[in-house]
């Protein structure tokens, strides 16, 4: 597996104005180093054309790992997961009252929050200090 160029990791950076593609965090105040990810792992055959390519931070880059479906909570069926490239995000989620939790709104949407972990307790803390500092949601 060869590196992602320079040039196309900026550009993947730059579209998802620095912020995880899945968790919403932004690189400027995570603790966690962020990468291009695959959307479809390449031992599935995705590619590493920008339309594969997601902007992600190690956690939730940790959680997916190779998948592309998870188990949806409520319905105990298997979805696909969020595809950043292809999916809307509000059409999948939507901000709790406080804007501290991505709540799922569809099965893909469910899944991908159980199977990458959007609300992990670092995460929501982060959320709780940035949001009193006027600083989230970024966009």
């Amino acid at each position: 597996m060869a590196s992602i160029p320079k040039k196309k990791r900026l550009f993947v950076a730059e579209r998802a104005y620095s912020c995880c593609e899945y968790c919403i965090s932004q690189e400027k105040y995570s603790p966690d180093y962020f990468s291009v990810e695959h959307i479809i792992p390449q031992i599935k055959d995705g590619t590493d054309e920008v339309l594969n390519l997601a902007y992600s931070c190690l956690a939730c880059n940790s959680h997916k790992y190779i998948s592309t479906k998870a188990l949806d909570p409520v319905s105990g069926i298997i979805y696909p997961l969020y595809n950043p490239r292809t999916d809307t995000w509000a059409s999948h989620f939507r901000w709790s009252v406080d804007y501290t939790q991505i709540l799922g709104i569809t099965p893909t949407g469910r899944a991908t929050i159980e199977k990458l972990r959007l609300n992990r307790p670092n995460v929501i803390n982060l959320r709780v200090v940035l949001s009193t500092i006027g600083k989230h949601p970024p966009y």
